[in-house]
């Protein structure tokens, strides 16, 4: 395995304002560790459509719209040099894991766009982290507006 393999930054990206703080952050830490950052989005189709025909719509197309639009809005006007996308079949934990192998670290959001309002951690952020083979970065936006006390 290649050091710049055993280097790069995998971040999780799907579209939700979660990940573009984790696609930030990933930058952040991209140049401290001057490695290269590569965003793995992962795409499905619903089990209800396994088998199916499904018109017009198009999960592939989807996904690579929020990574675009995820990436400008964290990088506007200027992303990074060194950053490599990735748009992967599959469930996102299952798809992020494996692109994170040999990977110096992983980012992930919190919550993505399927989660709970109130629950802490995402089924896919605690996946990634507890199954990763190296070191994994959950970040944490706040949760501002949200109430802290029982006042």
């Amino acid at each position: 395995m290649n050091s710049q393999a055993q280097r790069k930054i995998i971040v999780g990206v799907d579209g939700s304002d979660h990940s573009i703080h984790a696609l930030r952050e990933a930058g952040k830490f991209s140049e401290l560790l001057h490695a290269p950052i590569e965003t793995v989005t992962a795409w499905q189709y619903p089990p209800a459509y396994a088998g199916h025909t499904v018109g017009i719509w198009n999960p592939e197309e989807d996904a690579k719209d929020a990574l675009n639009e995820a990436l400008a809005k964290a990088f506007p006007g200027n992303p990074p040099a060194n950053l490599e996308k990735t748009l992967s079949p599959g469930h996102p934990a299952h798809v992020i894991l494996e692109a994170g192998k040999n990977a110096e670290l992983i980012v992930v959001g919190c919550r993505g766009r399927g989660g709970f309002t109130g629950l802490l951690l995402g089924s896919v952020s605690s996946a990634v982290a507890a199954h990763a083979h190296g070191s994994v970065l959950v970040t944490h936006m706040g949760y501002h507006g949200h109430r802290t006390s029982t006042d």
